[in-house]
């Protein structure tokens, strides 16, 4: 099939290397398709000429949206709509839908312009995103709505189960933090860098989170000054018993 597809194009398109080798992309994906033309569209990257897969990527943002929606619903009936919100963000941001591409060993399987795949363009996490989302896509065309949306929310279970509780996902520990404060009408909290140590390309920042009420100073240590706040606020949540 692949060879098939990639001869008319042999000298301006390239494959990752040794691919007639791996698992055909049907056994990793769980779908046969009836149309496997549109398989290859899914997998073609613009560099690699028209078509592509570009229209595919569109179709399939939306069709991940409403399936990440609707099975995020049932995960957490007593969820709000923020934490419903939040939690799809979670799921269908950028470095998500990368790494359920790479678990499908999508990249392996991407035909490119040489150039693309010459600057590793079959590892970067946007051409990754935007395959799983063309083939997504590829897989509603061939099968209709409900065997996509079976084939397609088991990619999910792993990183949906992964999800911190509705409370917290999509939240950092300073926005928890913060919001704790002003849901009891405290003072917010106060940060200070109080040293930064290291090589200028390993710098250490080390800052402190001091809290009027309840009075508490917490430190943090990271690589960059908003990590270490992060850590601060992390350390002040978990002394104040907030989860």
């Amino acid at each position: 099939m692949w060879s098939a597809i990639s001869a008319p194009r042999r000298n301006c398109v390239a494959v990752v290397p040794g691919i007639e080798r791996r698992a055909p992309v049907k056994d990793l994906i769980g779908h046969t398709f009836a149309e496997p033309a549109l398989l290859a569209r899914a997998l073609t990257h613009r560099s690699a000429g028209s078509p592509h897969n570009e229209r595919l990527e569109f179709l399939g943002d939306g069709l991940v949206n409403l399936f990440i929606a609707e099975a995020l619903y049932r995960h957490w009936p007593g969820a709000d709509e923020g934490a419903l919100t939040r939690g799809r963000a979670e799921l269908v941001r950028e470095s998500s839908l990368a790494s359920v591409a790479r678990a499908l060993a999508l990249g392996e399987r991407l035909t490119m312009g040489p150039g693309e795949m010459k600057t590793g363009g079959h590892r970067r996490d946007s051409i990754l995103a935007d395959a799983l989302e063309a083939v997504i896509a590829a897989i509603y065309l061939d099968a209709g709505f409900e065997a996509c949306r079976a084939v397609v929310v088991p990619w999910f279970a792993e990183p949906m189960a992964a999800l911190p509780p509705p409370h917290k996902v999509g939240k950092d520990a300073k926005t928890r933090l913060q919001e704790w404060l002003q849901g009891r009408q405290k003072p917010l909290p106060v940060y200070e860098l109080v040293a930064e140590t290291g090589e200028e390309h390993a710098k250490v920042f080390r800052v402190i989170c001091t809290l009027g009420s309840p009075a508490l100073v917490t430190e943090g240590e990271g690589h960059s000054r908003r990590a270490a706040e992060q850590v601060a606020a992390e350390s002040a949540l978990a002394a104040i018993g907030v989860q």
